[in-house]
């Protein structure tokens, strides 16, 4: 049976009161976790992060994070400090997981009796806001335990809309090499001029074809972020750099995106980071039909923005939780109580049919049970 309503959100105000900068989860990790156990879950601790399963079998896992990243300037009220007000959660990460935390505690809870068709997992973990090393602590855990994950949820602000898709992230750094000397005499000596050489470079990545746009995701987009050249005013760059945001799609693979950036250019391409896989659930998932029985008119979508689904490889999981992407990282950012609530029921919906097309006849009953359908 589902928390009630004022459990979920005096758990979810507890949870943004209490500080967890990505790489000071501690304390938040300590509080979830003897929560879970004061609740007959038996947690365990990954580094920082919090992981607690119930059942037998395949996984089934819920996926979110605990940290938060700094507050942004311009925040008018305490960010450390939780206030409700007309309804609004505000306090820094409410909205970016903090409400997904609260949200799938209350699912995974509301299943602790239910004899399940699978083993439900919770992963809390840390980390996700600098380099997801949370999730892939987790994951490497599993894997070593021999536990197979068959699906996954990960929590992220989508305002309950359901991202089946992904895109991925290379980060790529473009070089030129000229002649460094004085600028009076560059041209006399025809020095290169490594800023150009880079210019052209830039220039000549305009309009690169990296085949048709993807049906959910569109196109593989390539935007330089950071320049730098020269070293002086008066002083000719003998070097010039730019890094290159790739966001990338599953309809190439990364290193071919880099073998149509290196065919494009004259200077040096070095992959500084190619870990940030996309995702795509495949067709006919599970889980994803047990997302569309789940909430009346769910929208599925392609995701632009990254998250610890880049990690999942080839795990069919779809992104969603309470709360709005384009409140993350902002001033005040604030929650909807309402969202908090919707957001647990979903979760709970899903686990429920979720189970229930994996085995229709055992699970009816159990799961009718767990939605308080009695």
């Amino acid at each position: 049976m589902i928390l009630p309503e004022r459990e979920i959100l005096a758990l979810h105000r507890a949870i943004v009161g209490i500080p967890s900068v990505s790489g000071s989860e501690a304390e938040l990790a300590g509080f979830v976790e003897d929560r879970l156990r004061q609740r007959g879950a038996a947690p365990i601790r990954i580094g920082q992060s919090v992981v607690a399963f119930h059942g037998e079998g395949p996984l089934f896992l819920l996926d979110t994070h605990i940290d938060t990243v700094p507050p942004a300037p311009g925040w008018t009220r305490d960010p450390w400090k939780v206030e409700v007000v007309d309804g609004r959660v505000h306090g820094l990460g409410a909205n970016d997981a903090k409400a997904s935390v609260a949200a799938m505690i209350a699912a995974f809870l509301a299943f602790q009796e239910v004899d399940l068709p699978f083993t439900l997992a919770l992963a809390l973990v840390e980390g996700e806001e600098t380099r997801g090393t949370g999730t892939e602590a987790v994951l490497k855990e599993l894997a070593r335990r021999g536990l197979e994950i068959e699906a996954a949820m990960v929590g992220e602000p989508t305002g309950l809309d359901v991202a089946i898709a992904q895109k991925g992230l290379l980060v790529l750094e473009l070089g030129t090499r000229g002649d460094a000397c004085h600028a009076a005499h560059a041209a006399a000596l025809g020095a290169a001029n490594a800023a150009r050489l880079l210019a052209r470079d830039l220039v000549a990545l305009e309009g690169i074809d990296f085949g048709p746009a993807h049906p959910l995701l569109g196109p593989i987009t390539l935007e330089p972020t950071q320049v730098k050249a020269g070293t002086a005013r008066n002083v000719v760059p003998g070097e010039a750099t730019a890094i290159l945001d790739v966001r990338s799609t599953p309809s190439l693979p990364p290193a071919e995106i880099v073998r149509r950036i290196r065919e494009r250019v004259q200077g040096e391409v070095r992959v500084l980071s190619d870990r940030l896989l996309p995702a795509e659930a495949p067709a006919g998932a599970l889980i994803v039909e047990a997302a569309r029985r789940s909430r009346q008119g769910v929208r599925l979508y392609g995701s632009p923005t990254l998250s610890d689904m880049a990690f999942l490889g080839a795990v069919p999981a779809i992104k969603c939780g309470p709360g709005r992407s384009e409140r993350s990282h902002t001033p005040d950012e604030f929650v909807l109580e309402e969202e908090v609530l919707d957001g647990a029921r979903f979760y709970t919906r899903l686990i429920g049919a979720y189970a229930e097309l994996r085995d229709p006849v055992a699970n009816a009953a159990f799961v009718a049970a767990a939605r308080g359908e009695r």
